[in-house]
Protein backbone atom coordinates (compact mmCIF):
# COMPACT_ATOMS: atom_id res chain seq x y z
CA UNK A 1 0.00 0.00 0.00
CA UNK A 2 2.96 2.37 -0.41
CA UNK A 3 5.14 3.35 -3.00
CA UNK A 4 9.01 5.11 -2.16
CA UNK A 5 12.06 6.72 -3.91
CA UNK A 6 15.33 6.78 -1.98
CA UNK A 7 17.68 9.49 -3.28
CA UNK A 8 21.61 11.04 -3.02
CA UNK A 9 23.01 14.18 -3.86
CA UNK A 10 25.91 12.31 -4.58
CA UNK A 11 27.30 15.01 -1.71
CA UNK A 12 26.88 13.23 1.20
CA UNK A 13 22.77 13.83 1.94
CA UNK A 14 20.78 11.13 1.78
CA UNK A 15 17.10 11.00 1.58
CA UNK A 16 13.69 9.03 1.43
CA UNK A 17 10.10 10.30 0.18
CA UNK A 18 7.64 7.72 0.54
CA UNK A 19 3.30 8.19 0.43
CA UNK A 20 0.61 5.55 1.17
CA UNK A 21 -3.43 4.91 1.39
CA UNK A 22 -2.51 3.86 5.33
CA UNK A 23 -1.51 6.47 8.37
CA UNK A 24 1.77 7.65 8.86
CA UNK A 25 3.56 5.53 6.68
CA UNK A 26 6.94 7.82 7.09
CA UNK A 27 7.28 6.72 10.58
CA UNK A 28 7.33 3.03 10.23
CA UNK A 29 9.01 2.26 6.72
CA UNK A 30 11.96 5.46 6.11
CA UNK A 31 15.42 4.25 7.79
CA UNK A 32 18.37 6.47 7.55
CA UNK A 33 21.47 7.09 9.07
CA UNK A 34 24.60 9.59 8.00
CA UNK A 35 27.25 8.00 5.95
CA UNK A 36 25.62 5.10 5.61
CA UNK A 37 22.32 4.55 3.59
CA UNK A 38 18.64 5.09 3.46
CA UNK A 39 15.92 2.25 3.54
CA UNK A 40 12.26 1.61 3.04
CA UNK A 41 10.81 -1.18 4.82
CA UNK A 42 7.04 -1.50 3.10
CA UNK A 43 4.26 -3.83 1.92
CA UNK A 44 3.45 -5.40 5.14
CA UNK A 45 5.52 -3.39 6.98
CA UNK A 46 8.36 -5.08 9.70
CA UNK A 47 10.14 -1.23 10.74
CA UNK A 48 12.85 -3.92 12.63
CA UNK A 49 14.04 -4.86 8.94
CA UNK A 50 15.21 -1.32 8.48
CA UNK A 51 17.17 -1.32 11.18
CA UNK A 52 18.66 -4.59 10.13
CA UNK A 53 19.53 -3.04 6.96
CA UNK A 54 21.19 -0.11 7.64
CA UNK A 55 23.26 -2.16 10.70
CA UNK A 56 24.67 -4.28 7.75
CA UNK A 57 25.50 -1.68 5.84
CA UNK A 58 27.34 0.32 8.56
CA UNK A 59 29.29 -3.18 9.48
CA UNK A 60 30.40 -2.51 5.47
CA UNK A 61 28.34 -4.49 3.67
CA UNK A 62 26.88 -3.04 -0.25
CA UNK A 63 23.36 -2.53 -0.83
CA UNK A 64 22.70 -6.25 -2.39
CA UNK A 65 24.63 -7.85 0.24
CA UNK A 66 22.73 -6.39 3.31
CA UNK A 67 20.14 -7.36 1.49
CA UNK A 68 20.91 -10.78 0.51
CA UNK A 69 21.37 -11.15 4.26
CA UNK A 70 18.30 -10.04 5.64
CA UNK A 71 16.48 -12.23 2.90
CA UNK A 72 18.07 -15.02 4.12
CA UNK A 73 17.44 -14.46 7.65
CA UNK A 74 13.69 -13.23 8.14
CA UNK A 75 11.39 -15.47 8.72
CA UNK A 76 8.67 -13.52 7.11
CA UNK A 77 10.35 -12.26 4.04
CA UNK A 78 7.88 -13.24 1.89
CA UNK A 79 5.30 -10.47 3.00
CA UNK A 80 7.82 -7.76 2.54
CA UNK A 81 9.53 -5.08 0.22
CA UNK A 82 12.61 -3.55 0.81
CA UNK A 83 14.51 -0.36 -1.02
CA UNK A 84 18.02 -0.04 -0.26
CA UNK A 85 20.34 2.76 -0.98
CA UNK A 86 24.18 2.33 0.16
CA UNK A 87 26.72 5.25 1.14
CA UNK A 88 28.33 4.42 -2.09
CA UNK A 89 25.16 4.66 -3.95
CA UNK A 90 24.44 1.25 -4.48
CA UNK A 91 20.88 0.28 -4.78
CA UNK A 92 18.92 -3.22 -4.25
CA UNK A 93 15.33 -4.24 -4.03
CA UNK A 94 13.03 -7.10 -2.49
CA UNK A 95 9.67 -7.81 -3.31
CA UNK A 96 8.09 -10.82 -1.85
CA UNK A 97 6.11 -13.45 -2.75
CA UNK A 98 2.80 -11.83 -0.37
CA UNK A 99 3.59 -8.61 -2.20
CA UNK A 100 -0.04 -6.94 -2.84
CA UNK A 101 -1.21 -6.00 -6.08
CA UNK A 102 0.68 -4.52 -8.44
CA UNK A 103 3.76 -4.11 -7.76
CA UNK A 104 7.55 -2.75 -9.55
CA UNK A 105 10.83 -0.85 -9.36
CA UNK A 106 12.45 1.55 -11.02
CA UNK A 107 16.78 2.92 -10.74
CA UNK A 108 18.73 5.86 -11.17
CA UNK A 109 22.35 6.98 -11.21
CA UNK A 110 21.37 8.34 -7.51
CA UNK A 111 17.58 6.54 -6.93
CA UNK A 112 16.18 3.67 -6.41
CA UNK A 113 11.91 3.47 -6.07
CA UNK A 114 9.96 0.54 -5.26
CA UNK A 115 5.87 0.26 -4.65
CA UNK A 116 3.30 -2.06 -4.07
CA UNK A 117 -0.85 -2.02 -4.68
CA UNK A 118 0.10 0.01 -8.00
CA UNK A 119 -2.03 1.75 -10.55
CA UNK A 120 1.34 0.76 -12.69
CA UNK A 121 4.42 -1.31 -12.64
CA UNK A 122 5.71 2.10 -14.06
CA UNK A 123 5.18 4.30 -11.93
CA UNK A 124 8.50 3.65 -9.49
CA UNK A 125 10.52 4.22 -12.88
CA UNK A 126 8.79 7.43 -13.39
CA UNK A 127 9.96 8.68 -10.12
CA UNK A 128 13.49 7.94 -10.72
CA UNK A 129 13.22 9.47 -13.74
CA UNK A 130 11.91 13.05 -12.10
CA UNK A 131 14.51 12.75 -9.15
CA UNK A 132 17.22 12.13 -11.72
CA UNK A 133 16.46 15.21 -13.95
CA UNK A 134 15.59 17.63 -11.10
CA UNK A 135 17.94 20.28 -9.82
CA UNK A 136 17.81 21.88 -6.66
CA UNK A 137 17.55 20.72 -3.01
CA UNK A 138 17.54 17.04 -2.42
CA UNK A 139 14.61 17.79 -0.15
CA UNK A 140 12.50 19.22 -3.42
CA UNK A 141 14.19 16.43 -6.09
CA UNK A 142 12.16 13.79 -3.53
CA UNK A 143 9.31 15.68 -3.81
CA UNK A 144 9.28 16.33 -7.44
CA UNK A 145 9.40 12.35 -7.79
CA UNK A 146 6.35 11.79 -5.40
CA UNK A 147 4.61 14.00 -7.57
CA UNK A 148 5.63 12.22 -11.01
CA UNK A 149 4.59 8.88 -9.31
CA UNK A 150 1.21 10.40 -8.77
CA UNK A 151 1.09 11.68 -12.22
CA UNK A 152 2.15 8.12 -13.58
CA UNK A 153 -0.99 6.91 -11.77
CA UNK A 154 0.59 6.06 -8.30
CA UNK A 155 -1.49 3.75 -6.19
CA UNK A 156 -4.36 1.63 -6.98
CA UNK A 157 -6.56 4.21 -4.55
CA UNK A 158 -5.92 7.04 -2.98
CA UNK A 159 -3.25 7.88 -0.91
CA UNK A 160 -3.31 9.14 2.58
CA UNK A 161 0.06 9.83 4.23
CA UNK A 162 3.60 11.12 3.32
CA UNK A 163 6.73 12.18 4.63
CA UNK A 164 10.59 13.17 3.86
CA UNK A 165 13.31 12.43 5.57
CA UNK A 166 16.60 13.60 4.57
CA UNK A 167 20.16 12.94 6.54
CA UNK A 168 23.29 14.88 6.22
CA UNK A 169 25.99 14.06 8.42
CA UNK A 170 24.73 16.37 11.64
CA UNK A 171 24.05 13.05 13.57
CA UNK A 172 20.39 13.51 13.01
CA UNK A 173 17.36 14.27 10.20
CA UNK A 174 17.67 17.95 9.46
CA UNK A 175 15.00 16.86 7.48
CA UNK A 176 11.65 14.94 9.06
CA UNK A 177 8.24 16.12 7.66
CA UNK A 178 5.65 13.90 7.64
CA UNK A 179 1.65 14.24 7.10
CA UNK A 180 0.17 11.62 8.88
CA UNK A 181 -3.68 11.98 7.82
CA UNK A 182 -4.90 13.85 4.70
CA UNK A 183 -6.85 13.95 1.73
CA UNK A 184 -4.31 14.98 -0.51
CA UNK A 185 -1.04 14.37 1.53
CA UNK A 186 1.56 14.74 -0.98
CA UNK A 187 0.21 18.77 -1.69
CA UNK A 188 0.22 19.06 2.06
CA UNK A 189 4.00 17.85 1.99
CA UNK A 190 5.17 20.50 -0.19
CA UNK A 191 3.03 23.24 1.62
CA UNK A 192 4.87 22.46 4.89
CA UNK A 193 8.73 21.92 2.69
CA UNK A 194 7.50 25.11 1.34
CA UNK A 195 7.89 26.64 5.34
CA UNK A 196 10.37 23.99 6.54
CA UNK A 197 13.38 24.54 3.70
CA UNK A 198 14.18 28.55 4.70
CA UNK A 199 14.40 27.55 8.12
CA UNK A 200 15.90 24.01 8.12
CA UNK A 201 19.80 25.10 8.55
CA UNK A 202 18.77 27.99 11.15
CA UNK A 203 17.84 24.62 12.81
CA UNK A 204 21.28 22.78 12.76
CA UNK A 205 22.90 25.65 13.97
CA UNK A 206 20.96 25.45 17.42
CA UNK A 207 21.60 21.62 17.02
CA UNK A 208 25.57 21.84 16.67
CA UNK A 209 26.24 25.74 18.06
CA UNK A 210 23.50 27.34 19.81
CA UNK A 211 25.51 30.42 20.98
CA UNK A 212 25.57 31.40 17.04
CA UNK A 213 22.00 30.61 16.68
CA UNK A 214 19.57 33.30 15.33
CA UNK A 215 16.99 34.27 17.06
CA UNK A 216 13.86 31.93 17.25
CA UNK A 217 10.92 34.36 16.01
CA UNK A 218 8.46 33.15 19.08
CA UNK A 219 6.76 35.57 21.63
CA UNK A 220 9.47 36.02 24.70
CA UNK A 221 12.08 35.80 22.39
CA UNK A 222 14.09 39.26 23.08
CA UNK A 223 17.22 38.79 20.65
Amino acid sequence: MTFSIAGTDAAGRFGIAVTSSSPAVAARCAHLRDGVGVVSSQNITDPRLGVALLDALAAGATAQEALDGVVRDAPTIDFRQLVVLDGGGGAAVFSGAHTLGTFGEGRGANSVAAGNMLAGTGVPQAMCDAFEAADGELEVRLLTALRAGLAAGGEAGPVCSAGISVVSGHGWRDTDLRVDWHEDPVAELGRILDIWLPQRQDYVVRGLDPAASVGYGVPGDER
